[in-house]
């Protein structure tokens, strides 16, 4: 038995999500004449309560293009030290935008408002860069998938306007968010300017991410979106797996959840585990005892088919996902009981 706990984008468009692929009526997306995608982009919109939205491959091109929307060169982001814009994007932000990072030292990846103000810098003093964006992540990643409360964002907003700061919201894995908070997401359109949102993490999809803002801001986002080379052609293909994942898997990831916590609750009882992030949704990240190598966890699972990812040192992740079944669950939960290290 193969078990890919890595990340929740190992994930396999199942037999039903295919069959929806392949009976897609399509077109040229570059003109917009592709009817899946422009349904896809509408439904969406419409689902946050959001003026436009716009098709992606990837949420970092998405991520990416929302910060040379709300930017320009010389400016400055204001975000958490953990950030996946900061982190895990290339230095996208510096090459792409021309912009740095204001890096705050949040909880679990998590800002407040409090620490956003104080962050602001002074747009009279012309020596140092003009705080111009606010870039929040949910679910934290590098935290765990730990989430925000709406209260918090409610008031970091209020922040954003008092001092004309844009506000995006990097909602890779936003469905987990929503499903273990019971929020609904026009609570997160009525916050934000822009928002990126993930199908080929805990959606199941195999490709894409969707881009929201307002109605004014598509042409600008359309013509970002090209220099990126971002186009794609018959891509309703790809938004058909969209829609499908919509109808089909948001309510799932409760699943996902439950088998997260209870991979958390079974590390906290191993001899060989210092101490388990709070689970919240669907990543359980972990620290080994000094006395044991990283590696030699990794390699002891491997043995038993078990695949999961460093995050750093002595530090490990396990991700659950659709294609992670109860089945292999139960020999996940055993074979951890039984390693020897």
């Amino acid at each position: 038995m193969e078990i890919n706990l890595i990340s929740d984008t190992v994930t396999k468009p199942t037999p039903e999500m295919l069959q929806a692929m392949f009976n897609a009526k399509v077109g040229d997306d570059v003109f917009k004449q592709d009817p899946t995608v422009n349904e896809f982009e509408r439904i969406v919109a419409n689902l946050f309560g959001m003026e436009a939205a716009l098709f992606f491959p990837t949420g970092t091109m998405a991520n990416q293009t929302a910060i040379k929307l709300n930017t320009n060169p010389g400016d400055q982001i204001i975000c958490d030290k953990w950030s996946h814009i900061h982190l895990y994007e290339a230095g996208g932000a510096s090459f792409n935008s021309g912009v740095n990072f204001n890096l705050l030292d949040g909880k679990r990846g998590m800002i407040t408002a409090e620490q956003v103000k104080a962050g602001i810098n002074d747009p009279e003093f012309y020596h140092a860069p003009l705080s111009k964006m606010v870039s929040i992540e949910n679910t934290t990643n590098k935290a765990g998938g730990a989430c925000y409360d709406i209260e918090e964002l409610i008031k970091i907003k209020q922040v954003c306007v008092d001092n004309n700061l844009k506000f995006h919201l990097d909602g890779a894995r936003l469905w987990n968010a929503m499903i273990a908070k019971k929020q609904h997401p026009k609570q997160f359109g009525a916050l934000f300017d822009t928002i990126s949102v993930c199908f080929s993490k805990g959606m199941g999809c195999p490709i894409g991410s969707v881009l929201l803002f307002d109605a004014e801001t598509m042409p600008k986002a359309l013509r970002i979106r090209k220099i990126f080379g971002g186009n794609l052609r018959q891509s309703g293909y790809l938004a058909a797996a969209g829609i499908y994942a919509l109808q089909n898997n948001i309510n799932r990831l409760e699943d996902d959840h439950n088998r997260a916590k209870e991979l958390g609750n079974t590390l906290q009882k191993l001899s060989w585990v210092s101490s388990v992030q709070p689970v919240e949704t669907n990543i359980v990240v972990f620290s080994v005892v000094d006395t044991i190598e990283d590696k030699q966890v990794i390699e002891k699972l491997k043995q038993k088919g078990i695949a999961i990812s460093l995050m750093a040192k002595n530090t490990l992740r396990m991700v659950t996902h659709l294609d992670y079944k109860q089945v292999m669950h139960e020999y996940v939960l055993d074979a951890l009981e039984k390693i020897e290290l």
